[in-house]
């Protein structure tokens, strides 16, 4: 494989690392819409793609099995990644929050109960505000821990906002904003410095292009 190899994200933000992608001239070489392939090329050979899950996306790119990676912020600083992020890629924009049941009144001097997919940023937040709370790890249904009586509040990624007022919840805080970054291995920035520089120069020229 001579030329990069860019994982891409399984989920929420597939379609539009694919639309940003075809947007710098980076297409697959075939129509993956009902495909199970996991690994398939670029039209003009010059790039290799492998799907996979968010959360394993920086765990492949550190460790140079894969070139590069697109993947949200969240991720990244939950798990401290050891990867150079050369661009953001300005798409899959939400909110890391703090969010509570309507009505419920927290505070941080409180021992408090807190369900989230995001265990070590939710601990560095409170910790920053001298909280001591104990923390929930769920992998899903964050939203729902609370209403069961699981959790006090939660720490989740909101875009909208719907599925926190249908499930009867607010956004108390906002932890840190979150969107998709461009990452690359660290031996690969030099080895394959070309090949990873023309590519971020594509996304780089379709991001922060002048309207």
């Amino acid at each position: 494989m001579n030329g990069v190899r860019i994982a891409l994200p399984k989920g929420r933000l597939y379609d539009q690392a694919l639309i940003l992608l075809a947007k710098a001239g980076i297409r697959p070489a075939e129509d993956q819409n009902g495909s199970r392939k996991l690994v398939f090329p670029d039209t003009d050979l010059h790039h290799e793609f492998v799907c996979l899950k968010p959360v394993d996306i920086p765990v492949y790119v550190e460790s140079g099995a894969i070139d590069a990676g697109i993947v949200g912020s969240d991720i990244l600083r939950e798990f401290e990644s050891d990867v150079y992020e050369p661009l953001d890629l300005q798409i899959g924009k939400c909110g890391l929050v703090l969010a509570a049941p309507d009505g419920a009144e927290l505070a941080y001097d409180q021992h408090l109960r807190i369900a989230t997919k995001y265990p070590k940023t939710a601990e560095r937040f409170f910790k920053a505000h001298n909280a001591h709370v104990h923390i929930v790890k769920l992998d899903g249904s964050v939203e729902i821990a609370p209403l069961l009586g699981l959790s006090d509040a939660i720490v989740d990624l909101v875009e909208t906002g719907r599925t926190l007022r249908e499930n009867g919840m607010r956004v108390v805080e906002e932890i840190t904003r979150v969107s998709a970054k461009l990452i690359v291995n660290r031996t690969a920035m030099k080895m394959k410095a070309a090949e990873v520089g023309r590519l971020t120069a594509k996304l780089d020229a379709v991001v922060y292009a002048k309207t």
